[in-house]
């Protein structure tokens, strides 16, 4: 059985201690050159995070636009685009006309977005909320606005008389059109329930890092019955443009002396339990050791047996040449496992 294998950069800002400065161009400069290394190594993805008003990547974009003119075959994805900043009709012009540079790359995660520096983001990028609505309601309104649009439904009146009418056609999509790209949108889910809607809704699943839920069970368990959950409600839902589920991980290989200094001591056994936005939240353990032991523990995470994509979260901020080694050891236990 074949799983695709695949880093997600959180996309923090290189700090510079002695200076106490960030350097934005240094982080973008490595995120390419992760990517290039990642392909050499046999990745078969290389997705982003995305926030706002903070030292992080928040410009999809044009980021994933020179990821794809460095690379060739690897997937670019996005981990997830936080709607509630987004116009869905600018997003799927934006979106088809990266996919189309890319060669049909792009694996786009989008969501409501995660907790952020900003108490008035929202507002200041010109987004208010109707009474009544929640930002999470109102992503899912732009999210199906994003899938009508990138699906090729006409979304705007047309006028014959113009001049500049295509064809004096009366219905516009948006354009440019990528084929395919409807099939390659993911939905960012922290929940059972909202895994579950996602299927509704004919998307992929992108399982958060962590579930704002928790019934005392370790999290692979939990994440596990969400993908199941995920998978019913895909299959009673009669669209074909999704069904593929993606779990994200931490995981460091122990392969030289190196490696044992830097990350042997990482590593927890213990999944991490509290509270985020008012309600419980669990996530998973960070896995480290020899390579031969990373795949015993991976062949008893059951979110990781039941995703199709795996995804771990790389420390970017050491570096192209660490992460190509840090790449080779995930590559090394997938082959342990027969998944690569």
């Amino acid at each position: 059985m074949q799983k695709k294998l695949g880093f997600l950069n959180f996309g923090h800002y290189a700090y510079d201690r002695l200076t106490r400065t960030v350097d934005p161009k240094a982080a973008f400069d490595d995120q390419l050159a992760m990517t290039v290394a990642a392909e050499d190594e046999g990745l078969d993805g290389a997705w982003i995070r995305v926030h706002h008003f903070q030292w992080m990547m928040s410009a999809p974009f044009p980021t994933l636009s020179a990821m794809a003119a460095k690379t060739s075959t690897i997937e670019l994805g996005t981990g997830v685009i936080d709607l509630r900043y987004e116009n869905p009709l600018y997003f799927a012009e934006e979106a088809a006309t990266t996919d189309l540079i890319s060669g049909g790359r792009l694996q786009l995660g989008i969501s409501r977005g995660s907790p952020e520096a900003a108490l008035d983001g929202q507002e200041q990028f010109g987004y208010t909320l109707e009474p009544g609505q929640t930002w999470s309601h109102l992503a899912q309104q732009r999210g199906q606005r994003i899938r009508d649009a990138v699906g090729g439904k006409p979304v705007a009146t047309g006028d014959p008389n113009s001049p500049w009418s295509p064809g004096g056609a009366t219905e516009l999509v948006v354009q440019p059109q990528s084929p395919g790209l409807i099939n390659r949108l993911w939905w960012g889910s922290g929940s059972t329930s909202s895994g579950v809607i996602a299927g509704e809704q004919g998307y992929n699943l992108l399982s958060s890092t962590l579930l704002l839920q928790d019934d005392g069970r370790p999290f692979h368990i939990q994440q596990a019955d969400q993908i199941k959950h995920y998978r019913a409600a895909y299959q009673g839902s009669g669209y074909k443009t999704g069904g593929q589920t993606a779990v994200t991980r931490s995981m460091f290989a122990l392969r030289s002396i190196q490696d044992e200094r830097m990350f042997g001591h990482a590593g927890s056994t213990q999944d991490q339990a509290g509270r985020l936005e008012g309600g419980p939240a669990r996530s998973g353990p960070t896995y480290v050791g020899h390579t031969e032991q990373l795949a015993e523990m991976l062949s008893t995470d059951q979110a990781v047996l039941e995703a199709d994509y795996v995804l771990f979260a790389n420390p970017a901020q050491l570096g192209p040449e660490r992460n190509r080694e840090i790449f080779a050891g995930w590559v090394e236990v997938f082959k342990l496992l027969g998944w690569k």
